[in-house]
């Protein structure tokens, strides 16, 4: 008896990490990690990146289990509260402390494998989701969704009234407009402390911008993604989402 598909869309061969982030393994940018660093093969061989395969006749595996509903991991979502020096990524090559090294043992076990979605560059703190949900991730990670990030910032100097409102309107960065942001100022005084709100993510946006502007960040922390906020939760610390914020992320798919 042949083998039954394992994701009925796919009756073809797809590329290897298509097929492991609509199976919810990880993102695609986590599933070319695994598949570069050796753990996936299939069919008794190391994959490759780029390499497609279908698993209605392939022996897919990863770490030497079989890709089937049988070891299908739960889907997990948790907030942490990222600390600076921590790189937000699951592996570094350089040897630095990773996201994933923060959680705790029983969420960096077996077949969970979360990963970040979406990055906080290293200098920077604060809301990060983790998921071992492929699809969610790339949803929120898709510019066209538009989702709201919230953080406060602290720049060098008093920024003028006239450069927050350039700033709400929109800056030439690498020849392209950003869009409108929000920007609120906390405290005016030097270093200027302010909140802004986010809804697009260029990569490094707010603090090229602030530095167009001729006032470089000096601290930035992120509150909030969505409606999903940090409240009181630890630097350094993490938490599982509730079942309601769940269901506003799962609303967006």
């Amino acid at each position: 008896m042949s083998k039954q598909p394992l994701l009925k869309s796919v009756s073809s061969d797809e590329k290897l990490q298509k097929l492991l982030s609509q199976w919810g393994v990880a993102s695609r940018r986590q599933s070319e990690q695994l598949i570069s660093s050796g753990h996936i093969t299939v069919n008794g061989v190391k994959a490759h990146i780029g390499q497609r395969a279908n698993p209605a006749v392939d022996d897919i595996r990863i770490d030497g289990r079989p890709l089937n509903p049988d070891n299908r991991p739960d889907k997990r979502y948790v907030l942490l509260n990222k600390p600076r020096g921590v790189v937000s990524t699951c592996d570094d090559p350089q040897g630095r402390k990773t996201v994933i090294g923060l959680l705790p043992e029983e969420l960096r076990q077996g077949d969970i494998r979360l990963h970040p979605v979406g990055r906080l560059d290293t200098d920077s703190t604060g809301a990060l989701l983790l998921t071992n949900h492929g699809q969610l991730t790339q949803t929120l990670t898709h510019p066209s969704h538009h989702i709201a990030k919230t953080y406060r910032v602290k720049v060098q100097g008093s920024p003028a009234n006239g450069l927050v409102e350039k700033w709400r309107r929109g800056v030439s960065l690498a020849g392209k407009m950003t869009a409108p942001a929000q920007v609120t100022v906390l405290h005016p005084k030097s270093p200027a402390l302010l909140e802004i709100v986010l809804h697009e993510g260029r990569n490094r946006q707010i603090r090229r911008v602030a530095e167009q502007l001729g006032h470089p960040v000096v601290g930035l922390h992120r509150t909030a993604i969505g409606s999903i906020s940090l409240g009181d939760l630890p630097l350094g610390h993490c938490r599982e989402l509730t079942p309601q914020e769940i269901k506003k992320l799962l609303d967006l798919l």
